[in-house]
């Protein structure tokens, strides 16, 4: 499985990657939307984990234009921000997947639903 990683957050990218390859996953990391909109393909890509709080391109519209993509890949939300704010975020989106941050040792079976 080919996993795309866009997280600001160091630490965070870190506890992800070692997650999804503990998980056996092909893992891309990406600091910013940017980097992921002008590298990656995304026809070969089978789930994108997005922090909501990216700087420049937000969260918000990577989740956006993932949407627009027919059977474009699975998109897995993160966050540390509150309740209120994610779900004013997320308003008028389709339903997507959220995890809220730190990332815990579940954040696979949740990513990759055939390791629960």
């Amino acid at each position: 499985m080919k996993i795309a990683v866009i997280e600001d957050d160091a630490a965070v990218a870190d506890a992800l990657v070692a997650l999804c390859a503990a998980g056996g996953c092909d893992l891309q990391r990406f600091h910013s939307a940017e980097a992921f909109l002008a590298t990656v393909k995304l026809d070969e890509i089978d789930v994108v984990v997005v922090d909501l709080g990216l700087p420049g391109i937000s969260g918000r519209e990577v989740i956006q234009r993932l949407q627009d993509i027919p059977d474009g890949p699975r998109v897995v939300v993160i966050s540390g921000k509150s309740d209120r704010e994610i779900r004013h975020e997320l308003r008028g989106l389709h339903q997507t997947q959220f995890l809220r941050k730190p990332p815990t040792g579940d954040w696979l079976g949740e990513i990759i639903p055939s390791a629960k």
